[in-house]
């Protein structure tokens, strides 16, 4: 069953490439510890990220997805596709979306390119969007991409936020196929209350609080997050998606081999995992070298997965989301047979498994 109105369609979206990318650049929690004045042991306990990569100066987000498409495409044994969706908080700009720049960057210049604005959430919507026009004809194979920069967005100065945002880019690779086959994605559960906008937001910059250089403040300007509420809202939320998708399926927690969330805190995700029930060796995380990188965040944790030989042909993969928005959502992957999956670190170079 796809979403929770609708009935199984005749075609699914089918898996067919993965990849990831990160920068080059790499800020560790000893370089945030001396700007902070706090200590690596108190960042790993509250977030459990050791380092995260971010943007040079005037490296922007189409430049990930760029590279992390064209890795996708590799991935997929194929130079086309004939949809391009970036899902993003962090586009290049207000005007024009990221995902025509990144298309004709990729040579896709007549595919159909649009942008995804689901905040951490935006890969899972991005996949379900894919998952309607696939269905209704409108697209052969899309190209999802997860990009985002935070190190634009997030004040400097503010702690809080600092040590637990990344920038990535993820990709995948969907081609039109059969429900029932390796690779098929579907069962989804999608949600938001924007009753609690306030918990996750930039304040300024959009057409309710435009940017003027003398009225608005710092705090307005950067990336801002009531912590304690969205860790509780996050739970609540992760959990009662990830049971619905199960439900959906037909499926209990321990039929599913993998649990990938959206990498938003360690603790948030051990907590989800206990909720459903699942062991925690069933719970995929790389959160620890790459942070929180919003919606770059499940497919660059299945590119880590899939590059260590973690993730199997056969396997069942929940995935679950949650952001800004509020927005929340949750899918499962019959994981298939794909090329092999270089790790999404710059170069490209295998991890030790």
């Amino acid at each position: 069953m796809y979403g929770r109105r609708t009935g199984t369609p005749a075609v699914a979206p089918v898996l067919t490439g993965l990849a990831g990318w990160l920068p080059s650049a790499v800020v560790t929690n000893d370089d945030l510890a001396a700007r902070f004045a706090t200590t690596d042991a108190w960042i790993r306990s509250r977030t459990g990220i050791a380092r995260r990569h971010v943007a040079k100066p005037g490296e922007a987000t189409s430049d990930l997805a760029v590279e992390a498409g064209r890795r996708a495409l590799v991935s997929a044994g194929t130079g086309s596709a004939d949809t391009v969706i970036v899902a993003t908080t962090t586009p290049d700009r207000s005007c024009p979306a990221t995902a025509p720049v990144v298309a004709g960057r990729l040579g896709l210049v007549e595919a159909a390119a649009f942008d995804v604005g689901a905040v951490c959430t935006g890969f899972v919507y991005g996949l379900a969007t894919a998952a309607g026009l696939i269905a209704a004809g409108v697209a052969e194979r899309v190209l999802l991409i997860g990009a985002d920069t935070y190190s634009t967005i997030v004040d400097p100065q503010d702690r809080a936020n600092a040590v637990i945002f990344g920038d990535g880019a993820g990709a995948v690779v969907l081609r039109a196929g059969d429900p029932g086959e390796p690779g098929a994605v579907g069962h989804f559960d999608l949600g938001s209350d924007g009753t609690q906008e306030e918990l996750i937001m930039v304040a300024a910059g959009g057409s309710r609080q435009p940017f003027t250089a003398t009225d608005t403040s710092r705090q307005d300007l950067h990336f801002s997050m009531r912590g304690k509420e969205v860790y509780r809202e996050a739970v609540t939320h992760l959990t009662a998606s990830a049971r619905n998708t199960l439900r959906h399926a037909g499926l209990k927690a321990d039929e599913i081999d993998h649990f990938v969330p959206h990498q938003a805190n360690l603790r948030i995700l051990r907590s989800v995992s206990d909720e459903l029930g699942l062991p925690p060796e069933r719970l995929r995380s790389n959160i620890e070298s790459v942070g929180n990188t919003g919606a770059a965040s499940i497919p660059l944790a299945l590119a880590d997965a899939a590059a260590r030989r973690i993730v199997q042909p056969g396997e069942r993969v929940l995935l679950s989301a949650f952001g800004g928005g509020l927005t929340w959502g949750s899918c499962l992957v019959d994981w298939p047979e794909l090329a092999p999956t270089p790790h999404p670190y710059e170069g490209g170079e295998e991890p030790t498994p």
